[in-house]
């Protein structure tokens, strides 16, 4: 059953928006130094960066601050005059929507280079546009880039802004340009803000799980990653094609997902990677910075969706993508998308639970579920298991239930006794959340087998409720110099 589209916010759910932040939109032709820009104004290296044409693919958004001026910035593709249904045209439309809802728009144009036909192009589609335009004239470092400055006065959309993004010149400038447009916005905005942190700081204190839930969706290339992302989202959000490895920056987007459990309007970042190939097949530079930035995005996720091609079945690949995400601590779950077009489903659907038990012994029974990014199938399953998923992974055990386990754990089975002296685990205590992290003290830790470590971790997640959530477990000896082995 198809999903439907993003509901609207809820005024009484707990997520709903008070204030809308503004949003500025980036826009210019291919290598004039948007994503610099964007870089620049969000203070991280965030979108990726090269000097051939052609890098940006996708709207990525960033939190931006310019001399306490706080806003959304985007970044886009460089606008090319290209047929609609190539690569570059489809990039274009990209753009374009891009305008939609936007508070302003930042045109950039290369001072260094003058004025291009594209360009002029470009401010005739803007002028006609009821989104309010800043002229910014990047790589105006150096008196070879003066005539390219007066140049750029001839597209009819005022002063020049000159700056150099890569340098960080003028960037501050941009403030009394951009405060007229979205200042009174910003306002609203900020004062909502404080409002909504002071709540969190206060779910924080007590290690609820608070916000959006972080979702990143990562796999092989092609596996339809941006396409299930559109599908959750009901838009065209982000480029999709035949072509393998569309994707380049990992893009994340904040929507909001209706719960038919409960009803409940609940928060998600979607965080859309680039496909993960085997490392000896990634040559070029810019796949080898996209599947960096893929990496980086999953740091900073907190469930993991590990999606598979149902035409294709499991690789070794993919259970080196989820070994991965199981060393960084983050909750993972797999869904095998194309579910539509599957041959002989139930028995890929179980040779592939099998084959993940087999390659993922340490969390046995990770969520599996097939979905359609075409129809919909299985999305709502996915995102109640992803949130379900994330509370597991927050979890704290309260003391006493933590004892009482240990104490079971040890009776069922005694530590072994090497060279006739008995291992003692005197307690045990949870260090930490998300994810799960234990310390059991004791004496003589350094004989304890791993198998036996792999039991206490096993007997952690089978009966405290952790389920396929990865658990770490620390051995700290004794300090008591008068403690008896």
């Amino acid at each position: 059953m198809p999903i439907p589209a993003t509901p609207p916010p809820d005024p009484s759910g707990p997520f709903a928006p008070v204030a809308a932040k503004p949003e500025v939109v980036i826009i210019g032709r291919p290598n004039v130094g948007k994503s610099t820009l964007f870089n620049r104004l969000v203070g991280k290296k965030l979108a990726l960066v090269d000097d051939q044409p052609g890098v940006t693919r996708d709207r990525r958004m960033g939190d931006a601050v310019v001399a306490g001026l706080r806003f959304t910035v985007v970044d886009t593709a460089g606008w090319e005059d290209e047929d609609e249904l190539s690569l570059p045209g489809r990039m274009r439309k990209q753009t374009e929507a891009s305008l939609a809802g936007a508070d302003a728009a930042l045109f950039v144009v290369d001072a260094r280079a003058g004025i291009t036909p594209l360009d002029a192009e470009i401010a005739r589609y803007l002028r006609e546009q009821a989104v309010p335009v800043v002229l910014v004239a990047n790589k105006a470092e150096g008196a070879a880039a003066e005539a390219g400055v007066i140049e750029a006065y001839a597209l009819g959309l005022g002063e020049p802004l000159a700056i150099s993004a890569e340098h960080g010149e003028g960037v501050a400038d941009l403030f009394g340009a951009l405060w007229p447009l979205i200042g009174a916005k910003a306002e609203a905005y900020e004062a909502a803000e404080q409002a909504r942190r002071a709540a969190e700081a206060e779910a924080e204190a007590e290690e609820r799980p608070t916000g959006p839930l972080k979702l990143a969706i990562v796999g092989r290339p092609n596996a339809g990653k941006s396409t299930l992302v559109n599908r959750l989202l009901g838009e065209d959000r982000l480029l999709t094609g035949p072509e393998a490895g569309i994707t380049r920056d990992s893009i994340a987007v904040d929507w909001q997902w209706r719960d038919p459990r409960s009803g409940e309007v609940r928060a998600v970042r979607l965080i859309d990677t680039a496909g993960m190939r085997k490392r000896r097949n990634v040559t070029e530079k810019l796949e080898k910075l996209a599947v960096a930035d893929a990496r980086r995005a999953v740091d900073f996720a907190e469930v993991v969706v590990l999606l598979l091609d149902a035409t294709k079945g499991l690789e070794h690949q993919d259970l080196k993508i989820a070994a991965q995400v199981l060393e960084e601590g983050r909750a993972l779950m797999v869904a095998i998308n194309k579910w539509d077009v599957a041959e002989d489903a139930s028995k890929l659907f179980n040779g592939i639970r099998a084959a993940l038990d087999e390659g993922l012994a340490q969390v046995r029974g990770l969520p599996l579920l097939a979905v359609s990014a075409r129809t919909g199938k299985g999305l709502d399953q996915l995102l109640a298991a992803a949130f379900d998923l994330r509370e597991a992974w927050s979890k704290r055990v309260p003391t006493a239930a933590l004892n009482r386990w240990f104490d079971d754990a040890l009776a069922a089975n005694p530590p072994p006794a090497p060279g006739g002296k008995r291992i003692k685990l005197r307690y045990i205590t949870q260090a930490g959340t998300r994810p799960p992290r234990f310390v059991i003290f004791g004496n003589r830790l350094d004989l304890l087998p791993k198998s036996y470590e792999r039991y206490l971790v096993n007997s952690i997640r089978a009966n405290l409720g952790f389920d396929a959530v990865p658990v770490r477990v620390t051995l700290k000896t004794s300090k008591n110099p008068y403690a008896r082995d």
